[in-house]
């Protein structure tokens, strides 16, 4: 046996402590390095009977091999004669196993040079899975974190025991990141590597305001509101459309609170992001009117009742149209995200202009049709033909004779 005394312990709990890497798995690793060492002095490849004890109370560790007591000893590698066995263990019997202790000399030299590079790679092993267990837990969550630093274009984010990346494209536009500063992320995915674990981390997930009103109002947390949908264009506008299932507690308001309170301090926390908070219908135009606000509705008009398909036409008054399509299509792009509706946006007067468009060219197109299916009769065109064919005999014998009436008087 080697003595190792207390001082491994010691490091063990330390480890257990700063890491969170367990005092069993740290001497399981001890014992599975001092086998490796072993087997790699002995120069045996495949020892299944090998095995390292570590005695807690003395502080010794040594190897052993198991070996099956038999009457004929046939391989000495694996089996003892029944005489052997009992110098070790008066009690044993045939078919027992007794456990040798094969710890060569001078070997904790040779076992500690051979068993660092081992005890090592498995703490790092036992890091990294407690930390991929961690974080996998903690996926589609939200978390807090301390900003470390900028790198082609990616924030990283120290968010605990290891650091996340958080893409440009997690970003919110316009943003500055400085380094030091706190940050409220939603973790993305966690993404297994050979080293630590890669966690993508995120700042413009509409998860993000969902996990702040949970946090912020109670009565959300409590599920008497729901949140039924939300959409986020991150660091410009957010729509949240809520529904209460007590008729005694308003949905928006409770989003509000007193005074404006929680929202007040849900947009300060999205560094003064508007939101806009919809009180959700089972009526699709009721939902929709509610989507398109602040903007006034004058009509809503659903062009099919085709689930998948969801178009439909809102109406609103002339001085209303620019803030319910909002500044480059904002605010209708939002609504239609929100509820999942198609909608098509047109004021009052270009309904007008529409449908005057339209009177004209059905009354046109009428009066065509009833020139062309008008009958025809064959009679009367041949009596028109005759009649002016007749008409033009009488005109040209007219003017025969008053031509022969000019030329006698140009004679006299």
């Amino acid at each position: 046996m080697i003595k190792i005394g207390t001082a491994l312990f010691e490091a063990c709990e330390e480890l257990e402590r700063e890491r969170g890497i367990s005092k069993e798995v740290l001497i399981a690793s001890l014992c599975d390095a001092l086998v490796a060492a072993y087997k790699k002095h002995m120069h045996i490849k495949d020892a299944a009977n090998i095995e390292a004890i570590l005695d807690e109370q003395t502080g010794e560790i040594g190897v052993f091999s198991t070996k099956t007591v038999v009457e004929n000893v046939e391989d000495p590698d694996t089996q003892i004669s029944l005489e052997d066995a009992k110098e070790i263990d008066d009690e044993v019997e045939i078919d027992d196993e007794v456990k040798i202790e094969v710890t060569p000399e001078q070997f904790g030299r040779i076992a500690a040079q051979s068993a660092k590079q081992v005890i090592t790679q498995r703490i790092r092993d036992a890091e990294r899975n407690n930390i991929l267990n961690e974080f996998l837990e903690k996926k589609g969550t939200l978390t807090t974190g301390i900003i470390q630093r900028v790198e082609n274009r990616n924030v990283i984010v120290n968010i605990g025991k290891t650091d996340a990346i958080m893409p440009q494209r997690e970003q919110i536009p316009r943003e500055y990141y400085k380094p030091g500063n706190r940050i409220r992320v939603f973790v993305l995915n966690v993404k297994e590597t050979n080293r630590l674990p890669q966690v993508i981390v995120s700042h413009a997930h509409p998860e993000i305001v969902k996990e702040l009103f949970e946090l912020e109002v109670p009565e959300i947390e409590d599920g008497i509101v729901e949140i039924k949908s939300i959409a986020r264009e991150a660091g410009y506008r957010t729509k949240i459309a809520v529904w209460s299932n007590d008729p005694e507690v308003d949905s928006v308001g409770a989003c509000i609170g007193p005074r404006g309170s929680r929202i007040q301090t849900i947009v300060g926390e999205l560094k003064n992001e508007k939101i806009d908070i919809v009180r959700w219908s089972p009526d699709p135009v009721e939902y929709i009117v509610n989507a398109i606000s602040p903007a006034r509705v004058v009509s809503v008009d659903i062009m099919t009742d085709d689930e998948e398909t969801k178009d439909a036409l809102v109406v609103v008054p002339d001085d209303q149209l620019s803030l319910a399509i909002g500044r480059e299509g904002q605010n209708v792009r939002l609504a239609h995200r929100l509820t999942g509706w198609k909608i098509d946006i047109k004021s009052v007067s270009q309904m007008e202009d529409e449908e005057t468009a339209g009177n004209t060219n059905y009354n046109y197109d009428e009066e065509a049709s009833e020139i062309e299916e008008r009958p025809v009769d064959s009679d009367e065109i041949q009596e028109e033909i005759e009649e002016e064919m007749n008409q033009q005999v009488l005109d040209e014998e007219d003017f025969q004779q008053e031509e022969a009436e000019n030329t006698d008087n140009t004679e006299e």
